[in-house]
């Protein structure tokens, strides 16, 4: 199957019998249905899959035991109802399309099961989530030109990009045992770091602390060791699509991050969205990739015609903020930045192909972040390290505060959503963390 090719369960005319899904600008219309790993908010019942229809979750455990799906969406629903969806992923992209043209066709107005499931749905204000999948490996990249360029400014004026990003993917192996799901609120991180104009480290908490606004992809069908993925497969290989916030100690990664790359500064926590957009639900919102003129195009093995007319995603982004101070005046969260994942250097498919090409084999429920998703406009950064030049220009705040890197208190939240005339807006839901003060090392 082509996962972005459009079909029947993208009809915008679609509509479902549960009702809080035809809202116009919801996130989770029948043309959506993302899965997520989740049970009844303060219960002891095992976690299990969920579809998001509204404002509601399908519980898949218990829609399995009814046995009213067959074949291949039956298979694929047996797996989903487990507590993790690895199982699910690692059956294929014809598999995750099944079950969901099977749930399109039982949640569409008129469908002959809505009495048999009605009873299976749960508010999602009622559920609790947990990571949707068993990560068991973590890769994050630095897909955006314009982040690397803006960050590369702050610290090599003369040569922002380093002569190697245009050519391959940059990435390094993040840190799987600290993703946590929308919701989990951090502590503050400590280790090394140089104050400006000391002449040795000190072990203290981070002072500047950032957010990255990233795209979180999971991996569906794995590749064995040793062998690769073509770039016209890669995206057979991809289940679906989150938001993720990889937190960033600013000052500890300047201080550690030579000759190695990110360590303390970075595996403190990540912040995954619950919901996974399957990588089908998106077909409406392809756009072509390309370089500029003036670039030379990538080594053959990370291009293709398909690629270059349907590569990119128009997955629309944003951040916004929220301090302490906030909350208790009742004053909204402000949105700090917006951009879009169209904009990125590397697509999907060239960033999955890559990781292979040495033979390295990835399982179904990995994760790969794309790197911070800055566009090419000032307010299209996606991290604080860019919209305040280093903490140079701090940005102010509804009700007078400034903020340089985030602050005790501050809560940070993602957004995402696709739309495009002529089909129904769909949303990825939020990826929202806390900052606490750092603990006390022992």
């Amino acid at each position: 199957m082509d996962p972005a090719a459009v079909n029947a369960t993208h009809d915008p005319a679609l509509s479902s019998w549960v009702e809080s899904a035809n809202a116009p600008q919801g996130d989770f219309p029948i043309q959506n249905l993302p899965f997520a790993s989740c049970r009844r908010a303060g219960s002891t019942e095992a976690f299990r899959g969920g579809v998001a229809i509204g404002d509601q979750v399908l519980d898949l455990a218990a829609l399995h035991a009814l046995g009213v799906m067959e074949g291949a969406a039956a298979e694929a629903l047996a797996a989903g109802s487990a507590p993790a969806l690895n199982a699910l992923m690692g059956q294929g992209a014809r598999a995750s399309s099944a079950l969901r043209a099977a749930l399109c066709a039982a949640l569409r107005s008129g469908a002959a099961l809505a009495p048999r499931l009605r009873p299976l749905l749960i508010p999602q204000s009622a559920v609790e989530f947990r990571v949707p999948a068993d990560v068991g490996d973590f890769t994050d990249f630095y897909a955006s030109i314009h982040h690397a360029t803006a960050v590369g400014r702050l610290f090599r004026p003369d040569n922002p990009l380093l002569p190697n990003y245009k050519w391959v993917p940059i990435a390094y192996h993040a840190r799987a045992s600290s993703v946590r799901v929308s919701g989990f609120d951090l502590h503050r991180p400590v280790g090394q770091l140089l104050p400006p104009g000391a002449q040795q480290p000190q072990l203290a908490a981070s002072r500047r602390l950032d957010y990255e606004l990233e795209v979180g992809v999971y991996v569906g069908e794995g590749n064995a060791l040793g062998s690769n993925v073509p770039l016209e497969q890669a995206e057979r290989h991809i289940f679906g699509l989150c938001l993720l916030n990889d937190w960033s100690a600013r000052d500890i990664q300047a201080w550690e991050y030579q000759p190695l790359g990110p360590f303390l500064a970075k595996n403190f926590a990540t912040t995954v969205s619950p919901w996974i957009v399957t990588l089908e639900a998106l077909a409406p919102f392809r756009t072509p990739w390309a370089r500029p003129a003036s670039e030379a195009a990538p080594l053959p093995y990370l291009d293709a015609p398909a690629m270059r007319s349907h590569g990119g995603i128009d997955v629309r982004l944003e951040v916004w903020l929220q301090s302490a101070a906030m909350r208790a005046a009742g004053v909204p969260a402000q949105r700090l930045s917006h951009s879009s994942l169209r904009d990125s250097w590397w697509t999907l498919a060239q960033m999955l192909t890559h990781h292979t090409t040495n033979g390295c084999n990835l399982k179904p429920g990995d994760l790969l972040g794309t790197g911070t998703q800055s566009g090419p406009q000032p307010e299209e950064a996606g991290s604080l390290l860019e919209l305040t030049a280093g903490g140079k220009q701090p940005l102010r705040l509804a009700g007078g505060e400034q903020r340089a890197f985030l602050e005790d208190g501050d809560r940070v939240t993602l957004r995402g959503w696709c739309e495009r005339h002529g089909y129904a807006r769909i949303g990825f839901g939020e990826a929202t963390g806390t900052v606490l003060p750092a603990r006390v090392l022992e």
